[in-house]
C-alpha cells in the first residue's frame, strides 16, 4: 500500500515454487501479518463439500466464500498458520492433492474471487503483511511497496512436491506430478479472471536452483530498498 506505515510485500507465482515457506519466513523476520490466499480457496473447496455445494454452483460458491468461518493462527515456533474452518483445524486436510485441484478449478470462477477479495484485503494491517499467491499484486494488492514474482521450473516444482509427498509416507508419482503442474500452470495462466502473471512492476525471482534461504535473503534486500 502506498501508506507507509503499513507496507504490503506480495509473494506471487505458480503452486510449488516456495512462496508460502518464503512468505512465512518473511513475515516472521519482519514482524508482519501474513496471508495464505491459496488457503482461502483450499478452504472453500472443503466448505462446499461439506456443505454439498458442487463446484457448479457459482451462487452457492460465492456465499459460502463470502460467509466462511474461518480463523488463521501463527503461534510461535509454528512452520505455518494452523487453519480453522467452522471450529475445527483443517491445516493438514487442505494440503491434500484433490483439494489443490478442485481450489484451481474454484479460482477460475470471477464471482468466488469477487467476494473474497474483501476478506483478502482486510489482512492489510499495521505493521504490515506479507501476502502469498497467484494474483496479490496484480489485483489484490496492487499498490504494494514490493511485488516478487516467485517462479521454478515445471519439473524443479513437480520435484519439490514429489519429495513432500514421500517424506510425509505418502505414495507419489513424479512423472504424474510433472503433468499436473504443467496442467494447473496452463488453466492459471489462462483463465479468464486475474490470470497468473508477474505484475508490471514486479520482481521476478527463479528459485529453481536457489535454496530457500538465497530466496528469502534476496526479497529481503529488497524489501530494505523498497520500505525505507
Amino acid at each position: 500500500m502506498k501508506d507507509a506505515a503499513m507496507p504490503v510485500i506480495t509473494i506471487d507465482g505458480p503452486s510449488g515454487a516456495g512462496k508460502g515457506t518464503v512468505s512465512v519466513i518473511l513475515a516472521r523476520r519482519l514482524g508482519f501479518h501474513y496471508l495464505d490466499s491459496g488457503a482461502l480457496y483450499r478452504l472453500l473447496a472443503v466448505a462446499a463439500a461439506r456443505h454439498q455445494v458442487t463446484l457448479d454452483n457459482i451462487d452457492g460458491l460465492a456465499v459460502l466464500a463470502a460467509h466462511m468461518d474461518i480463523l488463521f493462527r501463527m503461534a510461535p515456533g509454528d512452520a505455518e498458520p494452523s487453519i480453522t474452518l467452522e471450529g475445527e483445524d483443517v491445516t493438514r486436510l487442505l494440503r491434500g492433492e484433490q483439494i489443490g485441484a478442485q481450489a484451481s478449478r474454484i479460482a477460475a470462477i470471477p464471482e468466488v474471487r469477487a467476494a473474497l477479495l474483501r476478506r483478502q484485503r482486510v489482512f492489510a494491517r499495521p505493521p504490515g503483511l506479507v501476502a502469498d499467491g497467484r494474483d496479490m499484486g496484480t489485483v489484490v494488492f496492487p499498490d504494494a511497496a514490493l511485488k516478487v514474482f516467485l517462479t521454478a521450473s515445471a519439473d524443479e516444482r513437480a520435484r519439490r512436491r514429489y519429495n513432500q509427498l514421500i517424506g510425509k509416507g505418502e505414495t507419489a508419482s513424479l512423472r504424474d506430478l510433472v503433468a499436473q503442474v504443467s496442467e494447473r500452470d496452463e488453466r492459471d495462466r489462462t483463465r479468464p479472471v486475474a490470470p497468473l502473471r508477474p505484475a508490471e512492476d514486479a520482481t521476478v525471482v527463479d528459485s529453481t536452483t536457489m535454496t530457500i534461504d538465497a530466496v528469502v535473503e534476496a526479497i529481503l534486500t529488497l524489501a530494505r530498498e523498497r520500505l525505507r
